[in-house]
């Protein structure tokens, strides 16, 4: 019997197309979002075949997190929360892509703060087209949460109220547009 051979397929982000977002409770009565203006992920796949990702390395650098505050953005940076002078990247190994329902599940393990944790998160696939340049892309949504603290990002604080003043609560939403390389 012959034994198929599939050639991989390398994929990498477009980063004009691409959102890397977050969204955090303020006061609990807010979200305030954020994003990272600098970040990479390089997928590899037997062919086509997500489900059938060989690699799948996401990073994005703290230092470009952005908030709309530069006050907050600092604070963000600084040991109370990403501590970006010894930690200047988050990153994201994926371990298995397995269809769900109509989507998909993303299994792999996030580090950050040098904290590795295994999280899942969703993800809808919005399907392979070729642009008009002749390169072949591929859309994703990524939806999911996670829990700072697990994160050693323990910053915490109270109102006078007693309110908390940034949630526990980490909500992931990512706009991944990926381009097949020749």
């Amino acid at each position: 019997m012959a034994t198929e051979n599939i050639a991989t397929t390398k994929w990498k982000i477009d980063p004009a197309h691409s959102e890397i977002q977050f969204k955090v409770k303020h006061l609990m009565i807010t979200n305030v979002t954020g994003y990272f203006e600098k970040f990479d992920l390089e997928v590899e796949t037997e062919g086509d075949n997500f489900t059938k990702a060989k690699s799948i390395v996401f990073t994005a650098n703290v230092d470009t997190i952005n908030t709309n505050n530069q006050q907050r953005d600092t604070h963000l940076k600084s040991a109370d929360f990403f501590d970006a002078a010894n930690h200047a990247q988050l990153r994201f190994v994926g371990k298995q892509f397995e269809p769900s329902g109509e989507d998909y599940l993303l299994h792999g393990d996030l580090t950050i703060r040098g904290i590795t944790k295994p999280i899942t998160v969703k993800v809808e696939a919005a399907g392979t087209v070729v642009d008009p340049y002749g390169q072949t892309k591929a859309g994703f949504t990524v939806e999911g949460k996670i829990r700072r603290k697990e994160f050693g990002l323990t910053w915490d604080a109270v109102t006078e109220a007693g309110s908390v003043v940034v949630s526990d609560e980490i909500r992931i939403h990512c706009e991944i547009q990926l381009v097949k390389q020749a």
